[in-house]
């Protein structure tokens, strides 16, 4: 049976997940400050992105998704381990992207993979300290 604490901590920690979700999609980079450490390493490698530090990332970010039209991170089956002040978590993200070809041909890539994170409790807030990601599947939809 899960104590009232680990049910508050897997809870914020979700509220973390989808506060990442909010701030990459809607393309508020500062957000990410309130969701990572700040000597957080983040790895995007498995699916061609960067690996680095939070200043990094968000370049990184700020960078290659205007190159897509539109994009939306789908997260869910958060299995979620949590011991005292630190936490890991395998979660299931579902990317679709749209993006044009320089004729303005479109096409949907459609990403599959798992965000495996180590969590950190911070004065009361979680924070992610370190994310990788395990590459599902890439797929793009070829348009009509």
């Amino acid at each position: 049976m899960l104590s009232l604490q680990e049910i508050s901590d897997r809870l914020e920690i979700q509220d973390l997940m989808v506060r990442y979700s909010h701030a990459v999609d809607t393309r508020q980079w500062d957000l990410l400050d309130e969701v990572f450490t700040p000597d957080a390493h983040i790895d995007y490698s498995a699916m061609g992105g960067s690996t680095g530090d939070l200043a990094a990332t968000k370049e990184f970010l700020a960078t290659m998704l205007p190159n897509f039209l539109a994009f939306q991170h789908l997260i869910s089956n958060s299995s979620i381990s949590v011991d005292g002040d630190t936490a890991t978590g395998r979660t299931l993200c579902h990317n679709p992207m749209l993006v044009a070809d320089a004729q303005g041909k479109q096409s949907l890539m459609l990403c599959g993979l798992w965000y495996l994170d180590t969590f950190v409790r911070i004065d009361g807030q979680w924070r992610i300290q370190r994310r990788e990601e395990e590459k599902g599947y890439m797929f793009v939809a070829p348009s009509a």
